[in-house]
């Protein structure tokens, strides 16, 4: 038996780090998109304000298999 998967791009974001902005994502994903198997991590950045850090954003490219 085959599958056909098919590859969405996401942007996530956290006040805490880029780990628990690619955990977010992945969880939020997870409430629309079934059956996700792997996600690429695209970009990193981040926004600064006031000399520190406000924002850890990631740009992922998600797997899902197509029912």
């Amino acid at each position: 038996m085959s599958s056909v998967a098919k590859v969405t791009e996401i942007t996530a974001s956290s006040s805490k780090s880029f780990d628990d902005a690619v955990t977010e994502g992945i969880e939020r994903a997870s409430n629309t998109i079934r059956k996700i198997k792997a996600a690429w991590i695209q970009e990193q950045s981040v926004t600064v304000k006031n000399g520190k850090v406000e924002e850890y954003r990631v740009n992922m490219k998600v797997t899902f298999v197509l029912d």
